[in-house]
């Protein structure tokens, strides 16, 4: 039998993310401190647990749909639906259930529920990013009693809880399976229809086990819970929460002040100032998630794209200059990331060097941040052949992340001084990603979180070779591959000592990083503000749950 531990709760530098860090609070709180309206800075792209691995979405589920095992804000992994878990040898876990619990509409949760939700996810239909790759690995899936279930999987998978923080538990039974189910690859028996994720909107097939159960879902305009009365834990402190999503900072900010919300996410970082100067609290915490352009090296049939253009014989339009390290190597050293952090993000940010911040798993302290050098760059182009440099777009989302439209800008402006004239195609979130995950962009700027808190997920996810059939790389857009990022990244997720494991993860991120298959810009810094009287302790994964916000006196 092999020990599995829980990682001890971390500090990451500039930034505590054990406790929260707040400042002076004002303003009053609403609805008697029993209903939590919140503002959203972006709205979850559906409430099926399962359509799309996505921030907002994530979020949104854990407020109705458990996992087996969770996390804490310090992303410490920690035992939910199942009370714990044993590594009997490298290919088989055991997980023991949880006792008594029930789904929101009375249906007691066992082994079965746990089956039927790992066969259902690879049934997604038209899922932007998949969490097939999450239950892929499994070889078989069994419930010696109903409150056991014993995963075999093909390879070792040391990581097999952490990756399963992700994966929402389902009613068997309301989503039309009554009888029992059996895992098989390849197609599971038992299944009956499986829910189409637009049907997750309506409250009967909406049914979890969390603190809150899904009460009204009215898209674009907001989502109310109510507390689950069958829930399993600790009540939550609030009776109802309304979800509105706010993509704009002004009228978020405005939202709050107004008193027309409790809690907003994300508020503009130039507004943080007379947020607090009116009395409110702002809590802020340093992230797993990193702003990054990713570029497109695919130089097979159909890589051509209206995105990049030559602008004279030395770059020919029917060449593609991102397959250029030196080209890549360039468009990094032009970007000045301090006055990025500076400037466009107040400083609330920390320069990146790699995919994670220290000290997560596999993460090297103290990693280098590419130096701006605009000289260097210019010199990098005229080696590769382009010394008057090119033609690019540049494609972001304008209401995911923190400034994100404006870090484009900054961005273009910089490339375009070293000779690679950059435009921006801006567009929301929605469109952009559609787009994004049909190759559009030669460049787009995005950012990724890691939902494990270690390496082997942002490599598995951003760097990979892009491999639909195994689940590798299925956020890389930018289709860099090397097979021994591949190499040294899988083997560590089969090793499972965790000192082992991070050494092979530092050196598979440091190769990929001296390849420059992407851009690393920063880590963002999340603010969240808050009414008088109630209290937001940071998530390293920026998740807003209602279920950390504390009332205070």
């Amino acid at each position: 039998m092999i020990e599995t531990r829980r990682r001890p709760c971390r500090t990451l530098s500039r930034a505590v993310l054990c406790g929260w860090a707040l400042a002076s609070a004002g303003g009053p709180l609403g609805a008697a401190a029993r209903d939590l309206r919140i503002g959203l800075a972006a709205e979850a792209t559906s409430i099926d647990p399962h359509f799309h691995n996505l921030g907002p979405n994530n979020a949104l589920r854990r407020h109705i749909f458990e996992g087996l095992v969770t996390t804490d804000p310090a992303m410490t992994v920690l035992p939910a639906l199942a009370l714990a878990w044993t590594a009997d040898d490298a290919h088989t876990w055991t997980f023991r259930l949880r006792p008594n619990v029930t789904f929101s509409d009375g249906t007691p949760f066992t082994a079965n529920d746990v089956i039927y939700t790992f066969c259902r996810i690879p049934l997604v239909e038209n899922s932007p990013s998949s969490f097939a790759t999450f239950v892929r690995p499994f070889e078989s899936v069994t419930a010696p009693d109903p409150l056991t279930v014993v995963i075999r999987t093909a390879e070792p998978l040391p990581l097999l809880p952490t990756n399963i923080t992700a994966l929402g538990m389902l009613s068997a039974k309301a989503s039309g399976a009554p009888g029992p189910v059996t895992f098989a690859k390849g197609g599971c028996a038992g299944m009956g229809t499986p829910p189409k994720s637009t049907d997750f909107g309506n409250p009967k097939v909406a049914v979890g086990t969390g603190p809150y159960a899904l009460k009204e879902y009215v898209r674009g305009t907001q989502v109310v819970l109510a507390r689950n009365p069958t829930y399993w834990g600790a009540a939550p402190a609030f009776d109802t929460v309304t979800m509105k999503p706010i993509v704009s900072t002004g009228p978020r900010v405005a939202a709050l002040l107004a008193g027309d919300a409790d809690l907003i996410e994300n508020p503009a970082i130039q507004d943080l100032p007379r947020i607090e100067a009116a009395g409110f609290t702002v809590a802020k915490g340093l992230s797993n998630r990193i702003i990054y352009i990713h570029l497109d090296q695919f130089d097979g049939p159909g890589w051509k794209t209206p995105t990049i253009r030559g602008t004279d014989k030395a770059a020919p339009p029917e060449k593609n200059p991102l397959l250029d390290r030196r080209v890549r190597e360039a468009l990094s050293k032009a970007i000045d990331r301090k006055a990025v952090v500076e400037r466009v993000m107040g400083g609330v940010a920390q320069g990146a060097g790699e995919l994670l911040p220290f000290p997560l798993a596999g993460t090297t302290k103290d990693f280098p941040v590419v130096a701006y050098d605009p000289k260097a760059a210019k010199d990098l182009l005229a080696q590769a052949g382009y010394p008057n440099g090119f033609e690019i777009t540049l494609g972001t989302p304008n209401d995911r992340y923190i400034n994100d439209e404006k870090i484009a800008q900054a961005v273009a402006q910089m490339w375009s001084r070293i000779g690679v004239k950059t435009s921006l195609d801006a567009a929301t979130a929605s469109t952009f990603f559609t787009r994004r995950n049909t190759f559009s962009f030669s460049a787009y700027l995005a950012g990724w979180g890691a939902d494990s808190g270690e390496m082997s997920n942002s490599l598995n996810s951003l760097l990979l070779c892009f491999d639909p059939e195994s689940g590798r790389g299925f956020t890389n857009r930018g289709r860099y591959c090397n097979r021994e990022v591949d190499r040294l990244t899988i083997e560590a997720m089969r090793t499972f000592d965790e000192n082992e494991r991070s050494a092979l993860l530092r050196r598979a991120s440091a190769l990929a990083m001296t390849d420059y298959p992407l851009i690393p810009l920063h880590f963002e810094v999340t603010p969240w503000a808050t009414v008088k009287g109630l209290r937001y302790t940071p998530r390293i994964d920026q998740y807003t749950l209602a279920m950390d916000v504390a009332v205070v006196k």
